[in-house]
């Protein structure tokens, strides 16, 4: 696609199949500190996003890392990339071992003018498929901000948690997770550059990596729940090396609040629905 207007992006469509590897569900648990499952065990919450990549080679990366804009996702006029959040339905689980298809769809494009300049919010839906059965309906909000100084002071302190886990995001982490991901932007493991070009102070700890370290610090509390809902958004970036907290509280039925916070504030939310 060769039109340069973002909205003109909003229909594109991407298939991706993937068989769910084991080996690579071993190389996942690893990088987040988990059991590793075995064939036709479940996929852990929110694995999935280390399945279904869609790599490409190294002349179509841009110098963020990210592959260049213009393809599935529309141009973003060397804007820096945010994951600001999501909402997921878990139908049925995935199960390691069998192929499986994600299919997606731009559904918006907005501009919106920001405290710190232009934002283009681009909303992409994913269905996650198997044996024809759908699975997972996702829907994921990408925003694109022009170059500018990233917010990180936390506003909103923590609340009052009925579970939580402290985290240490070492660089060797954050690598693992990237490469797990095959996620190759640059903030998350090249520390000259998130520094000198887009403004942290040091790495960025990865917004899917966080959201999975909040479901599991929930099922490891709650086991027999079945988890049938997320929504979840990131407020402020979490900086490596310094220890971060997952957390949450149930304070009505089927219902649970998670949070991410570091230094005493808020980073990262998201409230589930759960059964059982």
């Amino acid at each position: 696609m060769t039109n340069s207007n973002p909205t003109d992006w909003v229909g594109h469509t991407e298939r991706c199949p993937d068989n769910l590897d084991v080996g690579h569900a071993e190389q996942v648990a690893l990088s987040v500190d988990d059991t590793a499952p075995v064939v036709g065990d479940a996929l852990p919450l929110l694995w999935h996003w280390a399945f279904f990549v869609r790599p490409q080679p190294y002349e179509l990366l841009g110098e963020d890392g990210h592959p260049h804009r213009g393809g599935f996702l529309p141009l973003a006029d060397h804007r820096n990339r945010m994951w600001a959040g999501g909402r997921i339905k878990f139908l049925q689980p995935l199960r390691v071992g069998a192929p499986a298809e994600r299919r997606s769809e731009v559904r918006g494009v907005v501009e919106k003018e920001g405290r710190t300049g232009k934002l283009l919010f681009v909303t992409v839906a994913h269905e996650y498929l198997q044996g024809g059965t759908l699975c997972i309906s996702e829907e994921q909000d990408i925003v694109y901000r022009e170059p500018s100084p990233p917010r990180l002071e936390g506003t909103r302190p923590v609340p009052q948690a009925q579970w939580s886990e402290s985290i240490e995001p070492s660089p060797v982490r954050l690598f693992r997770y990237s490469a797990v991901t095959f996620n190759g932007h640059r903030i998350h493991y090249d520390a000259p550059y998130v520094r000198e070009v887009e403004g942290y102070p040091g790495l960025v700890v990865h917004g899917p990596l966080i959201a999975t370290l909040m479901m599991r610090a929930f099922t490891r509390t709650h086991p027999g729940q079945r988890v049938t809902t997320l929504s979840y958004r990131g407020m402020r970036p979490l900086i490596a090396p310094r220890t971060f907290q997952v957390a949450g509280r149930s304070d009505a039925p089927q219902v649970a609040q998670l949070w991410a916070g570091q230094d005493g504030t808020l980073a990262h939310w998201a409230e589930i629905g759960f059964e059982g």
